[in-house]
C-alpha cells in the first residue's frame, strides 16, 4: 500500500491551516501522512469515520458542562479503553492520530484530540486547554468550566488536581490565563513540538526531526527560530548547501535585532559550506 506523495502532503496541510476554520482532525492525520508512508486517502476517510461512529454513541444532549464530560469520559475511558502510560512516551505513534485511534493509546495531546473532536461531533461545548506539560480538554464556558485528562481515561480534575498537574511540569502556580481554549493551529503546533523532541532524543532519526519543522513552518504563525532548527538538521543529514541557504537567511531576519547572534549564524553557514570540500 502506497501513501502520498511528501508534496501533496504538504500541499494539503499548508492549504487546511490556511482555512478559515482549520480541521484540527484533518490537519492531525495529515501529520500521520507525513510520518507513515502508508497512510493513503482510504486510511484518511476511516480516521474521520470512526470519529464519527465514536460520537454517534454519545448520549443525545446529556445536560451540562459535567454531564458532557462524564458520558464522554464513559464512552472513550471506560468502553473504548482510550488512555496512556509513561512508555507512550517513548512511541512515535502516539503523537500520530491515526495511530491513536488504532491503539487507544497516546499523549495527552493526541487522547486530548480525540476527547475534542469525538464531543465536538456530538455538539458538546468543548475545547482544547493546553496547561504546561500536559493537555487537557475543557467542557462549558468559564464560570462552568470542567476540566478532564484524557490520558487518565477522561477523569474529570477538581481545581486542585489542576494546580497539581502544573506545579509538577513547571514548579508554578496554575494561572487562569493557562486555562482559555487553546486554538487548532496552537495545537497541532504543540503536536510538532513533541514529535521534534522525540526525535531530538534520537538522532538516527532526524528524518522525523526534518519532516516535523518542515510542518511547522507551513503553519501561518510559528517562531522564526524553526528556521535555524531546520538548518541545524539539513547539516547534521549532510545536506551542508541548503543548511547554509537556511543559516544566512535566518542570520537576515536576526541581524535586526541582534548582530552579534546574526553573525555567529553566518559563521556557521560558512562552517558549512567548508564541509563540502
Amino acid at each position: 500500500m502506497t501513501g502520498f506523495e511528501p508534496a501533496e502532503v504538504r500541499r494539503r496541510f499548508a492549504e487546511e491551516a490556511r482555512a478559515e476554520r482549520p480541521d484540527l482532525a484533518a490537519l492531525c492525520l495529515l501529520v500521520g501522512a507525513e510520518a507513515d508512508g502508508t497512510l493513503d486517502e482510504a486510511g484518511l476517510d476511516a480516521a474521520q469515520v470512526e470519529l464519527d461512529l465514536l460520537a454517534g454513541q454519545v448520549p443525545f444532549r446529556p445536560g451540562g458542562p459535567r454531564s458532557w464530560a462524564v458520558a464522554l469520559r464513559e464512552l472513550l475511558g471506560e468502553r473504548y479503553g482510550f488512555h496512556g502510560s509513561a512508555a507512550d512516551y517513548q512511541r512515535l505513534e502516539s503523537s500520530l492520530l491515526h495511530e491513536v485511534l488504532r491503539r487507544r493509546r497516546g499523549l495527552p495531546i493526541l487522547l486530548s484530540v480525540v476527547w475534542m473532536e469525538v464531543a465536538r461531533r456530538a455538539g458538546a461545548p468543548v475545547y482544547g486547554v493546553a496547561l504546561p506539560g500536559h493537555f487537557v480538554v475543557g467542557f462549558g464556558p468559564p464560570d462552568q468550566q470542567v476540566l478532564v485528562d484524557p490520558f487518565d481515561g477522561g477523569r474529570v480534575l477538581t481545581g486542585r488536581d489542576a494546580e497539581l498537574l502544573v506545579a509538577g511540569a513547571t514548579g508554578a502556580p496554575l494561572d487562569p490565563s493557562m486555562l482559555v481554549p487553546a486554538e487548532p493551529l496552537e495545537v497541532v503546533l504543540r503536536i510538532l513540538n513533541n514529535v521534534r523532541a522525540w526525535a531530538a532524543a534520537r538522532p538516527e532519526r532526524s528524518d522525523v526531526a526534518l519532516w516535523a519543522v518542515e510542518l511547522s513552518l507551513l503553519l501561518p504563525s510559528h517562531p522564526a527560530r524553526l528556521r535555524y532548527e531546520r538548518a541545524q538538521v539539513l547539516v547534521q543529514r549532510g545536506d551542508f548547501v541548503e543548511g547554509a541557504v537556511e543559516l544566512e537567511a535566518y542570520a537576515e531576519i536576526l541581524g535586526a535585532v541582534d548582530e552579534g547572534a546574526a553573525e555567529r549564524v553566518r559563521e556557521q553557514a560558512s562552517a558549512a559550506r567548508a564541509r563540502l570540500n
